[in-house]
């Protein structure tokens, strides 16, 4: 496997954001890890979402489709699992 799309849940559009984050092939991602590649991406597309980071995730692993959250929390450390919403009305 040399190309970023032989990895599952990579797509055109990821790949690219890969590419303009310095990540060329499959293992420099593994190398790189999730989270390191996903605020890569971040600071290049600010609209990237959790979706996205799912699917950074579920790569590595070779998942297709969205990792399971114990994937994805062995690869980001320190990111809360559920999003986090303000209830409170002001």
């Amino acid at each position: 496997m040399s190309r970023l799309t032989d990895l599952p849940n990579v797509g055109r559009v990821l790949e690219q954001n890969l590419l303009a984050a310095g990540i060329t092939t499959p293992e420099q991602l593994r190398e790189v890890g999730v989270k390191e590649a996903f605020i890569r991406i971040k600071m290049q597309d600010p609209t990237a979402c959790v979706q996205m980071l799912y699917g950074l995730a579920g790569a590595v692993e070779g998942i297709r489709g969205h990792a399971s959250p114990g994937g994805l929390q062995a690869h980001t450390p320190g990111i809360p699992q559920k999003p986090l919403i303000n209830t409170k009305v002001n």
